[in-house]
């Protein structure tokens, strides 16, 4: 049984608006979240665009600082880490951009653009260090003659592997891949998606996957966090979100994404999702989703849900799970 490399309990993130000095608002970003990332698995975050997953990943690495809630990395919590402690919880996590074209400095050749991060941490330097970075271009499938070009003389595709092997470099043993796919055509897609899955055995890696796409999340995830509004409403395997959704808002992103499988429909029930998505700096009480719910009823207009195990670790954050 696999632990827990990560951790967060009741992680929020609010960011302030201000005007004139004085604060007249703020965004809920991440709201009262737990999330285990377990060792070795990747664990995939989905939902609609705004609804805090990136906001979210970023906190766990420390990007940004949460406004209440613990984060753990190997038992640790990050929020009492030491300068010397925090250099090294940097060394043991990267992060792939959704864009690696503004990721990577155009001034700088590729052996200097994946070798920085072996500088930084004193892993290699000057000979060593081109080897090891000839090392890590070969596993992302580019070859020595790519090692003196600049960044704008590669395609798409060959980019996005150039900002994987660079995530790579320090050997992390966490990344973050944050719609590292979205920017590809599908074909390139399938072929970056199929080396991070090969990546992840052969390195013992561990992931946390960002996407709004549906058959990315299924084909790369072990297991699989819903967000909508700030909050996880859905948490399960892959099997047990996408055979058997729960939350209707689940059920919702299920009907509307398209699918070739022609059993697909009949394994769930169609949900229309209704409506707009409330704004973050006002969100609804109660269950938060419920403005958008066929289901609604009077007590999620008035209690928070809490996020509760249904059966083997299928939690659903609900007054009344699978009942759409």
């Amino acid at each position: 049984m696999s632990t827990n490399l990560i951790e967060c309990k009741a992680l929020t993130k609010h960011f302030l608006i201000k005007s004139f000095f004085r604060e007249i608002g703020k965004v809920h970003a991440v709201e009262q979240v737990d999330l285990a990332i377990p060792e070795g698995q990747t664990v995939g975050l989905v939902g609609e665009s705004g609804c805090g997953k990136t906001t979210l990943a970023r906190t766990i690495l420390a990007l940004i600082p949460p406004t209440s809630g613990e984060i753990y990395f190997n038992g640790k919590d990050i929020s009492k880490f030491s300068k010397k402690e925090l250099k090294a919880f940097r060394k043991d996590t990267a992060i792939v951009f959704q864009d690696p074209y503004s990721s990577l400095d155009p001034r700088m050749l590729i052996a200097d653009v994946v070798g920085e991060p072996l500088s930084i941490h004193g892993i290699a330097h000057g000979e060593d260090r081109d080897d090891l970075v000839l090392n890590l271009l070969e596993k992302v499938g580019l070859k020595v003659e790519h090692l003196y070009r600049y960044p704008h003389e590669f395609s798409g595709g060959q980019r996005q592997r150039l900002a994987i092997a660079r995530a790579l470099a320090a050997d992390p043993v966490f990344i973050l891949l944050d719609e590292a796919t979205s920017a590809l055509d599908v074909s390139v897609q399938a072929k970056i998606l199929n080396m991070l899955n090969r990546l992840k055995k052969e390195l013992n890696l561990t992931y946390l996957f960002i996407s709004h796409n549906l058959d990315v999340i299924r084909h790369l995830s072990d297991i699989i966090g819903v967000m909508y509004l700030g909050k996880i409403v859905e948490q399960g395997s892959r099997e047990q979100v996408f055979d058997a959704p729960l939350h209707p808002y689940t059920q919702g992103l299920l009907s509307a994404s398209p699918s070739l499988d022609p059993d697909a429909r009949s394994r769930t029930r169609d949900v229309v999702l209704k409506g707009e998505v409330p704004s973050a700096i006002n969100p609804p009480p109660g269950c938060r989703f419920h403005t958008r719910c066929p289901s609604m009823r009077p007590i999620c207009a008035k209690k928070p849900p809490k996020l509760k195990d249904i059966e083997r670790g299928h939690l659903v954050s609900c007054h009344f799970a699978g009942c759409v």
